[in-house]
């Protein structure tokens, strides 16, 4: 597992940044016919892993059960810079409280799940399945080749 808490490097710290501001970071996942499947979904950290919350029907459910390695990357700047791929292990953990329950979600995208004309209860019943991402690996550029 990666820590993002403590001693990292200038990736790293990025990296650590960037979680506490993006709304949005892309998942991609491996379809049982190995083709990568990317999409952007709403995510919070919780420390140690990031969760992300599913409707019950998404094709991304089953990638997670065929494959469970899978890739969080974020939007880099305009110059194509600014990049940090996560590689890591995600699981579907119904452990995790509902949308609506986890404060740190519910603060997060609450602006967001109005402006898709939802409530919270609404968003909570359709995004019903909690998606668990254990960070393994962090790859970027740091620094920018100059070659």
């Amino acid at each position: 597992m990666i820590d993002f808490e403590n001693g990292l490097d200038n990736l790293g710290q990025r990296t650590r940044q960037r979680i506490q501001t993006e709304q949005v970071i892309w998942l991609t996942s491996i379809s049982p016919s190995s083709i990568p499947q990317p999409r952007p979904v709403w995510f919070v950290w919780d420390s140690a892993s990031f969760i992300i919350y599913s409707t019950a029907k998404a094709k991304k459910l089953t990638h997670i059960a065929h494959n469970p390695h899978v890739a969080l990357h974020f939007n880099t700047n305009e110059l194509g810079e600014d990049i940090q791929v996560i590689l890591g292990i995600a699981q579907i953990d119904p452990t995790l409280p509902t949308s609506k329950n986890n404060s740190a979600y519910s603060a997060k995208y609450q602006t967001g799940i109005l402006g898709l004309g939802m409530n919270e209860d609404q968003y909570a019943a359709l995004f019903r399945v909690a998606i668990r991402i254990t960070p393994t690996r962090l790859r970027g550029l740091d620094p920018i080749p100059t070659e």
